[in-house]
């Protein structure tokens, strides 16, 4: 099955999740979850609210759920803040293809360093790959001296195991919460 073919079908199955979470308890929720996911990542390395601080705008994904065998996917909702102040949700949905074996869960602050990253994120054409710095937060990070303040991916593991070198495709979606 060509690669194109395997995406494609992976988006078919994604096709079916809402950006947004379809009750106000739902929302409240991911709303919550985000705000203590970001306060978890920054008691792992404070650093990372300097960060925040000085980008328009990021995404917080409490949790991303990945699983593959050959053929993989992952997705996760979250919360857009700009400025600080958090205004749409957020969906990221990902295909993959390659040597992939497992499940995992994890956690994601994608940062947002322009207002060119902004509008494509909102108009559904960011694309996050393999050229972006990834940070991975892990206990006792703070001391660790390899933190890349320039970094646009903070990744924060939840569980689970997976041996994964793949060919991967992200999509990301918005809805303001005024929709």
């Amino acid at each position: 099955m060509s690669f194109t073919r395997t995406i494609a079908l992976l988006a078919l199955l994604f096709a079916g999740c809402a950006t947004a979470p379809r009750t106000p308890a739902q929302r409240d929720s991911l709303r919550q979850s985000a705000d203590a996911t970001l306060g978890e990542m920054i008691a792992h390395n404070p650093r990372i609210e300097d960060v925040i601080h000085k980008v328009p705008a990021y995404a917080v994904f409490p949790s991303i759920a990945k699983a593959g065998f050959l053929v993989g996917g992952a997705y996760g909702r979250g919360i857009l803040y700009e400025n600080g102040i958090p205004t749409g949700y957020v969906s990221l949905e990902q295909a993959s293809v390659g040597a992939q074996l497992g499940g995992e869960s994890f956690a994601e602050l994608l940062v947002l360093r322009n207002a060119h990253d902004i509008q494509a994120l909102k108009g559904g054409h960011f694309a996050a790959g393999a050229e972006l710095g990834v940070v991975v937060l892990t206990a006792g990070a703070a001391k660790a001296a390899s933190f890349d303040p320039d970094a646009s991916v903070f990744v924060m593991p939840r569980g689970g195991l997976m041996v994964d070198i793949s060919v991967t495709e992200q999509q990301l979606n918005y809805s303001s919460f005024n929709a």
